[in-house]
């Protein structure tokens, strides 16, 4: 992909404008029709490469980019990466990118993945003023390898700190609080959460990455941030707009979150993609529970922290998604 500087030429510079009839509407079971044991299933796709990482530790950006055409032909049953993107992204649309750089540099949201994502939304057909890459603070923003920008005829990257959040508080639940006016550009978000352990959540991935749209996240942590996860999530620009997510399990911490940890410095290699938020969270949730036990740690449970928003966020009141195995349609690949 380049570097920073190549990207932000070719942000500026733009796509041809490619036109699309897919929305995100169509995507899933209207757009991949699944039969026999999966119909109705939420979809996800583990997509995964040994290889990812170089002998040096660095991610390898042709790898990464190969990684997600793979994880999204697989979840749309497209093999064309270009026409897959269609089926996932409005045109004349601006999408949101929701990267997460709380933990530091060594454990956010990796900008090799948003890079290569937002090649993908421009050949699709997306502008670059219409692609917003936000975070809440400008530090975690520049975690991620963006810093704060706010040129409408090129990639928007958006720090809540600068950028500010709405005048009127949203609630549901448990949750008050105020938006951030990033979101409020966005017609569709696209969240881009790391795969992190939590000291108090128990697993910080798809839905908790939500806490860094609003301006007093530290308000929404009591009894280990359940329901105020779910409660959160609820809130209809959240809901609404948050369609997707692909998230960024190439590098992960299995315990010590949400900071970053080198002891326990994980490489799962893979990307996690899906629409549905809690199924998307319960597989991360797995994967986090299985590595642990691999390195002979307790269960999340034991230790007296699992995600109890996930389900949560799956009940009846919320109805988010599924946490039910027997309801997630797997796809490891």
């Amino acid at each position: 992909m380049g570097n920073r500087r190549e990207f932000l030429k070719t942000a500026a510079a733009g796509a041809a404008l490619l036109s699309s009839t897919g929305t995100l509407e169509t995507l899933g079971l209207a757009a991949t029709p699944e039969h026999g044991a999966h119909a109705g299933k939420s979809k996800v796709v583990v997509a995964r490469d040994s290889a990812l990482h170089g002998s040096d530790g660095e991610l390898d950006d042709k790898r990464v980019s190969a990684l997600l055409d793979r994880a999204i032909a697989s979840y749309t049953g497209i093999d064309k990466p270009v026409e897959a993107w269609k089926r996932i992204v409005p045109v004349g649309k601006v999408i949101g990118l929701k990267v997460n750089g709380l933990g530091g540099k060594g454990i956010a949201t990796h900008a090799v993945l948003t890079r290569a994502i937002c090649e993908r939304l421009q050949q699709a057909g997306v502008k670059p003023g219409q692609i917003v890459i936000f975070e809440q603070r400008t530090r975690f923003l520049e975690a991620c390898g963006f810093q704060h920008t706010d040129n409408p005829g090129s990639i928007r990257m958006l720090s809540s700190e600068i950028y500010g959040y709405e005048p009127q508080p949203s609630s549901h639940g448990s949750a008050t609080i105020r938006l951030a006016k990033a979101l409020s550009l966005c017609d569709m978000v696209i969240g881009l959460p790391i795969l992190k352990d939590h000291s108090m959540a128990g697993v910080t991935f798809a839905m908790k990455n939500m806490y860094g749209v609003v301006d007093r996240p530290q308000d929404l942590h009591a009894t280990g941030c359940s329901p105020a996860v779910a409660d959160l999530n609820c809130i209809p620009a959240i809901r609404d707009k948050v369609r997707f997510t692909i998230g960024d399990a190439m590098t992960s911490v299995y315990d010590g979150g949400p900071g970053f940890h080198p002891e326990r410095l994980w490489q799962p290699n893979a990307l996690i993609v899906g629409e549905d938020r809690v199924a998307v969270d319960h597989t991360a949730w797995q994967m986090l529970e299985k590595k642990r036990a691999e390195v002979g740690m307790p269960s999340l449970e034991a230790v007296g922290r699992p995600p109890r928003y996930i389900p949560i966020a799956a009940d009846a009141a919320h109805r988010l998604g599924t946490n039910d195995p027997q309801r997630i349609h797997l796809m490891e690949v």
